[in-house]
């Protein structure tokens, strides 16, 4: 007896030691790691951690006290040891690079005081590797959005955007500023700015907008870039260039706007290297097409013959990412969606064949040194956020610099793993599962179905703990299931463009099939499931609660269950009638285009609607216009459905604010384990 009262005073102590799960607010703590930058020589290693700050905390938020999300710039030797902050700037830094000589750290960085109109520009910064201050290199009026450095370190090519006129300037500061929708066509272009004086010179000007930072030819005495007509995000067509610096010509290498990528210059000079995606709708008649739901396709580009090679190959059924040369020419180096994974790829410009250089990882940055021997990374794996790592030699065998949120290994994560289901036409289909804390088979659990955007998007096996954590709901003892149905990326094209014209058909066959397999295996408490989703997974959270009264919840974040009107407000029109045509207007009133936009809206079948729905938006979102929720909530709420519809202030098709993705978490679990378990939220343990 006395050894049994022992116990029952020791254990409440041995039960509060235990690793607890992830909460809402350890989310909020995790730091992001990015930008990662090999130093030439092989021996260090630049990259940023972003997190959120709130600098002017007086302990009291109730004063106004705001969370800003900021990054630093950090180096850590590429052998390992201690991580060094080099940055500290009130604004945060961004973009690191190394100058070729690996003496000097160029990044970018908005300083100064001044808000709104008056606030700071981004403009590049340069810091000795050694150590000192930091000395501001350019002074543009519309700062910096990208940069390279030349070959010899000289100089510096950049991007800016054209700035107002000193007449329209004033005009914005007194606000006398109407705005024509889709008028504001202020280009970006490139620069090149002297090192050692700072004297900046516009290289490039004209009737179109520089995309992404350009590579320097060898000798450094010319750029290629790649540039669209307008700077519209609907405006996808593309061409590549180059220019001479010296006299400032420039000339177009492509005639099809289907360049998908900038062209980088191989290290002979020779060459260029970059991607297309021909266009294959005919354009509108402001000449801008609906977009092409194809595979990128490599291209390398003679610059004295004038010649293209396509690389495509039909055993390489994904789409290539931005391309870049190793240094000895012999390959090109690129990331691709590649099923639940995000891989490293080489093409053999002699075997004219790609080889997969990582293994089972997110690869979300690369940078390699001098010889390409050694390689600086960015992974992302299921047990831990985004590292630095450096991988040397052909062997995957990458070794882990940061260890930037060690305080994760205080808690207990669920385990991910990636399952495969039939659907209802016999075909394959993939996703990620992740098991509640602790899980033991054999157990039923309540399961959240987390439908992915795009719906070009793709669901990954990497560390759930965004703005939509699956982590915290293993915690709760929840499963994830984050299904990855046709039209998903990184599963070949046909995958990719097997939901065209039928999104709400063989996708939600895909999803549904998956939760019968959870059931069937045991995992998954069919009387508890809820399913959420943001975006185009917004959409199918409105066609499952339209379809089916299987889930007893559900959350649609930026959701559009009005395919009619999102085509005519969205400001990428394009990418609706990719998928169902352009709306006919004809006068006909109902007719069969039009009908297909209705019978796959969610809102048409709003009497049907069972299951409780949270509706979550951004207040200034302009892919998916706010009225989208606003029609799903009048067309439920009028018919006495369960709904609560809440904007976010100032936020645009996603959440950035402290307070608002705090807010997402706990009022969607709130909602969910309401009417999925019938009761209050359960905290994580």
């Amino acid at each position: 007896m006395r050894l049994l009262r022992l116990a029952l005073l020791v254990a409440p102590g041995l039960l509060a030691a235990q690793p607890r799960g992830l909460d809402d607010t350890d989310i909020m703590r995790l730091k992001g790691v990015g930008g990662v930058a090999m130093s030439p020589d092989g021996q260090k290693v630049l990259y940023t951690v972003t997190a959120w700050e709130h600098p002017n905390a007086r302990g009291d938020t109730a004063l106004g006290d705001r969370h800003e999300r900021r990054s630093h710039v950090y180096l850590v030797s590429a052998s390992g040891g201690v991580a060094k902050q080099l940055t500290y700037g009130e604004r945060g830094e961004s973009q690191p690079s190394w100058s070729p000589d690996s003496r000097s750290v160029a990044f970018v960085a908005a300083r100064g005081s001044g808000t709104g109109d008056d606030a700071p520009r981004p403009q590049l910064w340069l810091l000795p590797a050694d150590g000192g201050e930091a000395r501001q290199l350019t002074t543009l009026r519309e700062g910096v959005s990208s940069y390279t450095w030349s070959p010899d370190g000289q100089r510096i090519a950049l991007v800016s955007r054209d700035s107002l006129t000193r007449d329209e300037e004033a005009r914005r500061r007194r606000r006398d500023d109407p705005q024509v929708y889709e008028g504001d066509l202020r280009m970006n272009h490139l620069w090149v700015v002297d090192v050692a004086s700072g004297t900046a010179t516009k290289i490039t000007s004209g009737a179109y907008t520089v995309s992404g930072a350009p590579s320097w030819s060898p000798d450094g005495r010319t750029l290629a870039f790649s540039a669209s007509p307008t700077p519209l995000i609907r405006d996808e067509r593309r061409d590549a260039y180059v220019v001479d610096i010296a006299s400032k010509a420039v000339t177009r290498i492509s005639s099809e706007a289907d360049v998908e990528s900038t062209p980088q210059f191989s290290p002979d000079g020779s060459r260029l290297a970059f991607t297309q995606l021909p266009h294959e709708f005919a354009p509108h008649k402001d000449g801008i097409p609906p977009r092409t739901l194809r595979n990128a396709r490599l291209v390398t580009y003679e610059l004295a013959t004038k010649t293209f090679t396509n690389h495509a190959r039909p055993d390489f059924d994904v789409s290539v990412g931005q391309p870049r040369w190793s240094p000895d020419g012999s390959e090109i180096w690129f990331t691709a969606s590649d099923r639940a994974y995000q891989s490293l790829y080489a093409y053999s410009m002699a075997g004219r064949n790609y080889s997969k250089r990582s293994a089972n990882v997110l690869v979300a940055g690369v940078s390699p040194d001098a010889r390409g021997t050694r390689l600086a990374l960015v992974l992302d794996t299921p047990q831990l956020p985004p590292e630095v790592y450096v991988q040397e030699g052909s062997t995957w065998a990458p070794k882990q610099l940061t260890t930037t949120n060690a305080w994760l290994a205080e808690r207990r994560l669920g385990e991910s793993r990636v399952m495969t289901w039939k659907s209802k036409d016999g075909r394959e289909v993939e996703g990620v599962l992740l098991l509640p804390v602790g899980y033991s088979a054999g157990q039923k659990v309540p399961l959240l179905v987390s439908a992915h955007g795009g719906p070009t998007g793709v669901h990954t096996n990497g560390f759930k703990g965004g703005t939509s954590p699956g982590q915290t709901w293993a915690a709760r003892g929840w499963a994830v299931l984050y299904p990855n149905p046709r039209g998903s990326t990184g599963y070949g094209e046909w995958w990719m463009r097997a939901n065209t014209n039928d999104w709400g058909g063989g996708d939600y066959r895909d999803i549904m099939t998956g939760v019968d397999a959870l059931i069937s295996q045991g995992i998954a408490d069919s009387s508890r499931m809820a399913f959420e989703g943001w975006s185009y997974g917004g959409y199918m959270t409105s066609w499952v609660v339209s379809q089916t009264g299987r889930f007893k919840a559900a959350m649609m974040g930026a959701g559009l269950p009005s395919l009619l009107s999102m085509a005519g407000t969205t400001d990428i029109p394009g990418y609706i009638n990719t998928f169902f045509g352009q709306p006919q207007y004809d006068g006909s009133i109902v007719n069969a285009n039009i009908r297909k936009f209705l019978e796959r809206s969610a809102v048409s079948y709003s009497d049907k609607v069972t299951t409780p729905l949270l509706i979550l938006h951004g207040a200034a979102d302009e892919r998916v216009p706010i009225g989208q929720p606003m029609e799903f909530y009048r067309a439920l709420k009028d018919r006495g459905k369960t709904t609560e519809l809440v904007f976010y202030p100032r936020e645009g098709h996603g959440l950035t604010e402290y307070y608002h993705q705090l807010d997402r978490m706990k009022r969607e679990y709130e909602w969910m384990a309401r009417f999925t378990l019938g009761q209050g939220q359960r905290q994580a343990m």
